[in-house]
């Protein structure tokens, strides 16, 4: 059993990781098998999300939210961004989503190799990029900011900062809906 450096554990056919989930060895969680030993926390979370997958990915949207304990359940498909100055290309037929983004400091939180978009910047992406934005959108946003310590003029500071957003005006109105009942 080889355990990459973000405890993740790599290299074993299917059979053999169920088995040592059945023997108490090693738990699955977001589709990747952690070692028993190693606490399901926020770091654990992230290398669980990125799952072996290249470190030029940084988990954000509703992946973000799951790892930083702000949503229930990863998404059926993991959401990533990647700079948009990467050159990055997925595996073929992996199902995962990914966005080109402009990266800025602060945007992302590090785990060891591991990128996770900050609370901030996976609140502001959620406002700005869901179709449908939910009660449990709002509660997401409202967990972010109590884990981030941030509020509204935060948010939307961070926006402003950012030119030509799209989608700006509706994420504004958004974010105020959810962090005005803070």
């Amino acid at each position: 059993m080889s355990v990459t450096p973000f405890p993740v554990i790599d290299g074993l056919a299917d059979a053999e990781l169920q088995a040592a989930v059945l023997d108490g060895e090693c738990y699955r969680l977001a589709g990747a098998y952690l070692p028993i030993a190693v606490a399901p926390s926020t770091a654990a979370r992230a290398s669980a999300a990125l799952g072996g997958r290249s470190t030029r990915l940084v988990a954000a949207f509703g992946t973000a939210a799951w790892v930083w304990r702000a949503a229930p359940g990863p998404p059926d498909a993991p959401e990533f961004l990647v700079d948009i100055g990467a050159r990055w290309r997925p595996r073929a037929g992996e199902r995962i989503r990914v966005t080109e983004s402009v990266l800025r400091a602060g945007d992302v939180v590090r785990f060891g190799v591991v990128g996770v978009t900050s609370p901030l910047r996976t609140a502001v992406d959620l406002a700005r990029f869901r179709a449908c934005f939910t009660e449990a959108e709002h509660d997401t946003v409202r967990t972010l900011a109590r884990v981030g310590g941030f509020g509204l003029r935060d948010a939307l500071g961070a926006m402003e900062r950012g030119r030509n957003l799209h989608g700006k005006r509706e994420a504004a109105r958004r974010l105020a809906a959810a962090l005005s009942r803070s």
